[in-house]
């Protein structure tokens, strides 16, 4: 397995690209599950396994409970002076309630969600970005409605029957109401979501035989939603785009549903603003991005698009991703903190 930086077009092999997909259907899945679904050896899949991690090309944290916090999130689209991009970029990632932070094509727009209360959200618009000197203009969208999440998204190198083989059982009991010792294992599983039992029993002091049945509990209630988290460069998507749709009111819901059913699209969302609609896109070349504009959005009477090509992901749900050229070295990016400009 040859890793490089996403511009050099080193991709993931094959194994690699499935293990990937099939962590993105269970993060926690045992490396035995996983070697009898993908048809290769235990030994080959936690060597892989060790690998990516390593490296820092694959990480699997939590995924928040989207779902219940994506109305009323905020769609930011910054504006910066040219030259302090990767300054702003990386103190909005630096905020634990902003779990998606993009760097536009052309190095001066920052792109980033915001998943915060009303207190935070104010200070961050009318006081903290208005008072950095390197932002021009903000531009704020906020989400009426989720039809697809990162969460959902597959890199496609599965058939049906190995992802449906993979896929967790559903929530089968209401959220429970973490205690103590139940947040102290969120917060680990947060950074690393494939920490076993007796690792996080180990760290937290807690009886093995406890961990294992409070993670039991904590699945049950569907609060142990994984997200793999990879540059889609590597799977052989280079091409990265967020979408800015104005539907017709009376035809929103259609294309939301049909945006969310595509597997080019990662996050799709109604929202306030002259565009009603934003869905993210991995596309494998220019090209297909062009055939997804003319032929899905096309027939949905789609009025107006406006196609914003990231140049670099910073920040996907909650974790830092590894920046061009630190993977070949083992680099991992700086923790994440409270402080920055933004």
């Amino acid at each position: 397995m040859r890793i490089g930086t996403a511009d050099s077009a080193v991709l993931l092999d094959l194994l690699d690209r499935r293990l990937v997909c099939a962590l993105q259907v269970d993060g926690r899945a045992e490396p035995g599950r996983l070697a009898e679904v993908l048809g290769v050896s235990v030994r080959t899949v936690t060597r892989r396994l060790a690998r990516l991690r390593e490296t820092g090309v694959l990480k699997v944290v939590l995924m928040d409970r989207v779902a219940d916090e994506a109305v009323g999130a905020l769609l930011l689209r910054v504006r910066v002076l040219r030259g302090r991009v990767e300054t702003i970029a990386d103190a909005l990632a630096a905020r634990p309630d902003i779990p998606f932070v993009d760097i536009m094509l052309g190095g001066e727009e920052v792109s980033a969600v915001a998943l915060t209360d009303r207190g935070g959200r104010d200070r961050l618009l009318h006081r903290q970005l208005p008072g950095t000197a390197a932002v021009v203009e903000t531009t704020v969208h906020s989400v009426l409605h989720l039809f697809a999440d990162a969460g959902q998204w597959r890199g496609g190198w599965l058939t049906e029957q190995e992802a449906a083989a993979l896929a967790p059982a559903p929530p089968s009991t209401p959220p429970p109401l973490p205690d103590e010792l139940d947040q102290r294992l969120l917060a680990r599983l947060a950074d690393d979501a494939r920490l076993s039992a007796a690792a996080l029993a180990a760290e937290t002091g807690a009886p093995e035989s406890t961990v294992r049945r409070r993670l039991h509990r904590l699945a049950a209630g569907g609060l142990l939603r994984t997200h793999a988290t990879v540059d889609p460069r590597l799977l052989g998507m280079p091409v990265d785009a967020n979408l800015w749709l104005e539907v017709p009111p009376g035809r929103l819901a259609e294309a939301g549903r049909v945006l969310a059913a595509d597997p080019r699209v990662h996050g799709v969302v109604a929202c306030s603003g002259p565009a009603n609609l934003m869905a993210a896109v991995f596309c494998v070349d220019y090209e297909e991005l062009y055939r997804f504009t003319t032929e899905l959005l096309g027939p949905l009477g789609v009025h107006r698009v406006e196609t914003a090509i990231v140049g670099r992901a910073v920040k996907r749900a909650g974790a830092r991703l590894v920046e061009p050229g630190a993977a070949r070295t083992g680099g991992r990016p700086p923790r994440e903190g409270r402080s920055g400009t933004a």
